[in-house]
């Protein structure tokens, strides 16, 4: 059967079942099950014969919706709490890949518009970080104690208030998203320029690779969980923008969904980044390799979770987020 002729048989039902799906409350469990029945029949066809075609990912999002109202008031086990990290996450990121994507692109451009106007225009930090800051750092730098500013304050009150700050400005990340994306690309844009400015200026006082093990040392998990949280937002954002068959609310409606998913996701990143921050960056004096190792452990991590896994978990079992 043509694809075409395909679509113009089931359309009409289609439209029925995303009706069902907005009225599920009030629709009975069988019919609900009839619809999903309907619908998985159809997604088995299209994947068959129609892979790569867009009439496939709207089925298989139709399909969701509808496993999504059944099990919605299903109890829960336990399991669900270690499923959540070890699969749904990863699973979403997979259908996130493009906006993830995006995001890592919006901030390190702005890391290299931080970094270069920094080298050429020695001011650009004050203007970015503040006369406050900077003129601290100097100071530090000058008693022989750059990172000295990671040395103030108690260790466990350290950890709480960056914890805390980094899971709001995420969370700022994704709820900007309401606005059309721009929100959102905006966020990530001043945190990347913020970053490239702040590591030019360590390099221009011959303290770059001792920046690096510092900085780095938290940054690894809190930059890269920015970045997913930008890919949240502009999953919300995109849902907004580009509805494609959907209405717009209901596009709106599930990119809220799978972002509130990734950005919940990243809530134990900034802990353990916070931990990090507050607890062993400070230590400036531990040896070089053990610091490297950590950020290297942490790129790892960085890499198998959000990458790796999701795509593994894709050619395992599929693209349909349960």
């Amino acid at each position: 059967m043509k694809e075409i002729t395909f679509i113009r048989s089931n359309i009409e039902r289609w439209k029925e079942t995303e009706k069902i799906v907005d009225e599920a409350s009030r629709v009975s469990p069988d019919r609900l099950a009839d619809a999903y029945t309907e619908v998985t029949s159809d997604l088995a066809f299209a994947q068959t014969h129609y892979p790569k075609s867009r009439i496939t990912i709207y089925l298989n999002n139709l399909a969701f919706s509808l496993h999504h109202e059944i099990y919605r008031n299903k109890r829960e086990k336990w399991s669900r709490i270690i499923t959540f990290w070890t699969r749904e996450v990863p699973r979403t990121m997979f259908d996130a890949r493009k906006e993830l994507f995006v995001s890592f692109l919006i901030f390190l451009s702005s890391i290299i518009i931080g970094a270069v106007s920094t080298y050429f225009d020695e001011e650009i930090p004050r203007l970015i970080l503040g006369d406050g800051y900077v003129d601290m750092t100097l100071e530090n730098i000058y008693n022989g104690e750059p990172m000295a500013v990671y040395n103030g304050g108690h260790e466990l009150e350290m950890f709480l208030g960056i914890t805390i700050n980094n899971i709001m400005v995420s969370f700022m990340t994704f709820a900007l998203g309401v606005l059309t994306s721009f929100g959102t690309g905006y966020m990530l844009f001043t945190n990347g320029i913020m970053v490239g400015a702040f590591q030019t200026f360590f390099y221009q006082h011959d303290l770059l690779m001792e920046s690096v093990l510092a900085i780095w040392l938290h940054g690894t998990l809190e930059i890269w969980a920015i970045i997913v949280a930008g890919a949240a937002g502009l999953a919300i954002g995109n849902g907004w923008l580009f509805p494609g068959t959907y209405s717009r609310f209901e596009s709106f409606r599930q990119g809220a969904k799978r972002g509130l998913k990734i950005i919940i996701g990243t809530v134990p990143i900034f802990i353990l980044a916070g931990f990090i921050e507050g607890f062993i960056t400070r230590h400036t004096e531990l040896p070089d390799m053990l610091r490297l190792s950590i950020i290297l452990l942490c790129l790892a991590f960085n890499i198998y979770y959000y990458i790796y896994l999701p795509f593994k978990l894709y050619k395992t079992n599929g693209n349909t987020n349960r």
